[in-house]
């Protein structure tokens, strides 16, 4: 599910080939790959954090609304990463049209970099709190039975001192020994009843991806590295956009989805606590 205007609204275009690329303005440029990957302004806004407006306006190769310069590449780049386009021939286009074959100030990307990208705060690590809590008691169970042992011989010795004999070493018994246990998958995919928890996985190479809460709320638009993984959680229903569905894993409610996605596919799901079930 899509929130905004769809691809397939956008101004019809024609197949540019490679020799008349030149002649594709950046913002043409930019507007085409975008609506080629199956996305809307509003999923590369939410994305890039860069404002719809200014999308609008860059696809119509309007930089003014960009502030400068300076954050007009920024956006360029930005956007090119987003919809895998190679941003050197957009920007040397730019420059050339609007700055005077000027390299771009090395502290642009930074800087917009910064702006773009936000650190997420992490929630704690429950698995590892299990464990540790597991370790704990058994070594209190442990202790315990050790000075359990030494007080029933200090209180046979007083009361029947002539009467207690020692034992010997081939007599002793071993106390067992207690397995830690490791949390298996189905503990850790475990999921309320009362909510929907959704978990994707980058097993198969990076992928873009975004998720959205029941009000619409973005609660993650970055590109998720080969290896990564994200769980999400709401009371009612979330809402995912995946950039290549073919690279993912994707888990509902504790549930495997076994889908046949093709690598570089586009997918709009939405899942509720009665799920797994694509919406």
């Amino acid at each position: 599910m899509s929130i905004g205007n769809s691809p397939e609204d956008e101004r019809p275009f024609e197949d540019v080939s490679e020799e008349d690329r030149p002649s594709v303005s950046v913002g043409r440029a930019l507007q085409q790959a975008r609506i080629a990957a199956g996305l809307t302004v509003d999923d590369v806004s939410s994305a890039t954090r860069v404002r719809i407006g200014i999308v609008h306006a860059i696809e119509r190769d309007d930089f003014a609304p960009c502030g400068g310069d300076v954050y007009a590449r920024g956006h360029i780049r930005t956007l090119a990463k987003f919809v895998k386009l190679d941003p050197a021939p957009l920007l040397a286009q730019y420059e050339a049209q609007n700055g005077g074959g000027r390299p771009a100030p090395t502290p642009a990307a930074p800087l917009f970099e910064a702006e773009r990208i936000r650190p997420e705060r992490r929630g704690p690590n429950w698995t590892a709190a299990m464990v540790a809590a597991i370790v704990v008691v058994i070594g209190f169970v442990g202790f315990t039975m050790v000075n359990g042992d030494d007080g029933e011989a200090n209180v046979a010795g007083d009361t029947e001192p002539t009467a207690s004999p020692t034992p010997s070493p081939s007599t002793k018994t071993d106390k067992p020994v207690v397995p830690v246990p490791e949390p298996s998958d189905s503990a850790i995919a475990a999921a309320p009843q009362d909510k929907v928890t959704v978990k994707v996985v980058a097993a198969d190479g990076p992928s873009w991806i975004s998720a959205k809460d029941h009000n619409g709320k973005v609660l993650f638009a970055e590109l998720l590295k080969e290896g990564e993984d994200k769980t999400f959680q709401d009371n009612s229903k979330i809402d995912l956009v995946l950039g290549d569905a073919g690279a993912l894993d994707l888990f509902v409610n504790g549930k495997k989805i076994e889908d046949d996605w093709q690598p570089g596919a586009v997918e709009r799901l939405t899942y509720t606590k009665g799920d797994p079930e694509a919406g």
